[in-house]
C-alpha cells in the first residue's frame, strides 16, 4: 500500500527498469493536454447569408474531449510494428501518416480527426464545423477584444466563430472547456509520477489543487458561455435561433475494482497502459470525475444552456477495464469489445503514436460521442447524461435525465 504523501521518501534502489519506464510514462504524462478538434471542411455557404438561414451548422468548441484527439486509435494494442494489430488507422501499408486521420491539424498540433464528436453527429446539421484545438483553455475561446487569446497559430475560437455564424445557420453549438483551466494534465503527471517513482498516492495532494484551481476555471467556463453568446448576438441571432449545449468530461480510467491488471508487477504499466495506484484510480473515477462534472452543470444553469454529462459515458470501455481487452495479432480491433479511450503512450507501446494522445476517447470513443451529440439534438431542452451499453458498439449509447 502506499505511503501518504506527507512520509514520501525517494527510492533510491529502484531497479534501472523502473527508472528508464519511469522516465517514458512521466514524459508521456507531461506531454497530454486536453486536446480538441477543428475546423471541419464543409460545402461552401452564401457568405453574408442573413442569421438563422442558409446551410445549417453544428458547431464545437473548446479541448480535446470534443477535439478528435485519438481518433487515429481503434482500440489499443502492445503490438509495436506495422498497423499496431490493426488499431493504428494512421498507417498506409508501408510508413506512418497521421494527417490521413488529423489532416493539416497535425501540423500545428491542434489534432482535428476525422471522427471528432461533431464529424460522428452528420445529421445533427448540414454542416459540422469544429473549431476547437488541443490544449485550449478558456482564454482560447474568449473573443480577441475581450481578453481572447490564439492558440497554435489560430485565433480566438470565439472570432473564428463569428465568421461561421455570418455564413451559415447555426443551430448547435457545443461547448468542452476547463479541463486545462484545472490542470488535468499536471493531475495525471503526479499521479503517474507517484506509481512509478515514488511509492505514494497522488490524490490527496491533488485533490487541494483542484480545489484552488475550481473558482477561477468555472469563471472561465462561464465567460466562454456568455462570449460565445455576444458572438452569435452581434451576428444577429436572436436567443432561440440556436442552441448552446455545455459538456463534461468521461473517466479514461476504470475503479479499482474494475481494473484488468493487478496493482503490483508491470502489466498495468507495461501492458495496460495504466500507471495508476488503486487508491488513485478510484479518486479519480468516483471523486475527481464527478466533481468536475458537478461544478460545470452548476455553470450550466447559471448560464441557462444543456449540460451533457459525460462522466459515465466510458464506463467498461476504459483502459484496463475488466470489460474490454486490447487488439492483438490475433484479436482485431472490436467496438463492442475493446477500450475506447488511448491508453498512457509508452512502455512497450513508446514507439506508437504521441504521446498527447493519451487518455483521449479513441476512435470508437469518438463515435459514442457523436452518438451522444446526434441523440441531444432531438432534444430541445433538459439536461443529460449519456452512457453505453454493453456489448454493443456507439448505437447503443443513450441519454437519462438529470
Amino acid at each position: 500500500m502506499p505511503e501518504s504523501c506527507s512520509s514520501i521518501t525517494r527510492r533510491t534502489t529502484r531497479t534501472n527498469r523502473l527508472a528508464r519506464l519511469g522516465r517514458h510514462l512521466f514524459t508521456a504524462a507531461l506531454a497530454v493536454p486536453l486536446t480538441a478538434a477543428g475546423l471541419v471542411a464543409v460545402a461552401a455557404a452564401p457568405a453574408g447569408a442573413a442569421a438563422g438561414t442558409g446551410t445549417t451548422a453544428s458547431v464545437t468548441l473548446g479541448d480535446s474531449y470534443i477535439s478528435g484527439e485519438a481518433g487515429r486509435w481503434k482500440g489499443n494494442s502492445v503490438v509495436t510494428g506495422g498497423s499496431r494489430a490493426g488499431t493504428d488507422r494512421a498507417w498506409t501499408g508501408s510508413a506512418y501518416d497521421p494527417s490521413r486521420v488529423y489532416g493539416a491539424t497535425y501540423a500545428s498540433g491542434c489534432d482535428r480527426s476525422d471522427v471528432a464528436e461533431v464529424r460522428s453527429a452528420p445529421s445533427a446539421a448540414q454542416a459540422q464545423i469544429n473549431l476547437a484545438c488541443s490544449g485550449a483553455v478558456a482564454a482560447n475561446v474568449y473573443r480577441a477584444a475581450n481578453g481572447g487569446q490564439s492558440f497554435k497559430g489560430e485565433a480566438p475560437q470565439a472570432d473564428q466563430l463569428a465568421s461561421v455564424a455570418s455564413q451559415y445557420n447555426v443551430k448547435l453549438i457545443t461547448l468542452s472547456i476547463g479541463g486545462n483551466d484545472l490542470g488535468f494534465s499536471d493531475v495525471i503527471t503526479a499521479c503517474v509520477k507517484d506509481y512509478l517513482i515514488w511509492y505514494s498516492y497522488c490524490h490527496d495532494d491533488q485533490q487541494g489543487e483542484i480545489d484552488s484551481r475550481m473558482p477561477a476555471a468555472m469563471a472561465g467556463v462561464g465567460k466562454a458561455v456568455d462570449e460565445i453568446r455576444a458572438v452569435m448576438s452581434s451576428a444577429g441571432y436572436r436567443t432561440g435561433d440556436y442552441r448552446i449545449v455545455l459538456q463534461s468530461y468521461p473517466s479514461p480510467i476504470p475503479r479499482s475494482t474494475e481494473m484488468r491488471y493487478p496493482e503490483s508487477g508491470w502489466s498495468r504499466a507495461d501492458t495496460g497502459g495504466c500507471p495508476f495506484w488503486d487508491g488513485d484510480a478510484d479518486w479519480a473515477r468516483d471523486s475527481l470525475v464527478p466533481q468536475i462534472s458537478r461544478a460545470l452543470a452548476g455553470v450550466a444553469a447559471a448560464k441557462g444552456v444543456q449540460f451533457l454529462d459525460l462522466g459515465d459515458m466510458l464506463q467498461g470501455r476504459e483502459v484496463c477495464s475488466t470489460s474490454a481487452r486490447q487488439a492483438t495479432s490475433a484479436t482485431a480491433p472490436s467496438a463492442t469489445t475493446g477500450e475506447w479511450a488511448r491508453f498512457v503512450d509508452s512502455g512497450l507501446s513508446a514507439s506508437q503514436g504521441t504521446v498527447q494522445e493519451s487518455m483521449h476517447p479513441n476512435y470508437y470513443g469518438q463515435q459514442a460521442l457523436g452518438r451522444c451529440l446526434t441523440l441531444l439534438y432531438a432534444r430541445p431542452s433538459g439536461d443529460y447524461a449519456c452512457r453505453n451499453t454493453a456489448g454493443q458498439d456507439a448505437s447503443g449509447m443513450y441519454l437519462s435525465a438529470e
